[in-house]
């Protein structure tokens, strides 16, 4: 049972650690920070296999004593997605360098503003005042 607990303690430490690295600016420490969540949640799989057994071959064992499937199969799928996610931001880290020279994610131009009106407690020009009457219908005031 301790080594299942350790499994868990350490898949928890790689999956916080993996978010910590996520939420940074760098696409190099996002690309790691996804690899590093992945494997946690490999690890996490394997305690939830449980105990190991015989392998899942019809026929070659007692039904009883052979393992789950599922959580291998499971286990498979996670590191092909997390192949393709990482070919995917290690080609956006590559072309953000060639474009600006480094691998920074910079700040969106409209959140920006958006945080500058909701600051002054002001609506913007595309927002349209709607109320409802109590016949149901839309009511625009100006």
């Amino acid at each position: 049972m301790t080594a299942n607990l350790l499994l868990a303690i350490t898949a928890g430490i790689l999956v916080a650690s993996g978010v910590y690295l996520l939420l940074e600016r760098s696409l190099t420490r996002i690309l790691l920070g996804v690899l590093v969540i992945s494997n946690g949640v490999n690890l996490l799989f394997v305690v939830a296999a449980g105990r190991p057994g015989t392998p899942p071959i019809v026929g070659l064992g007692d039904p009883e004593t052979t393992s789950d499937p599922l959580p291998q199969v499971m286990v498979l799928t996670a590191i092909v997605i997390t192949m393709a996610v990482a070919a995917f931001v290690l080609t956006v880290a590559y072309r953000s360098f060639q474009l600006h020279g480094h691998d920074e994610v910079a700040d969106d131009v409209e959140d920006a503003r958006i945080r500058r009106l909701a600051e002054a407690d002001a609506a913007s020009e595309s927002y349209e005042d709607t109320t409802f009457s109590d016949s149901g219908e839309d009511v625009v005031s100006e």
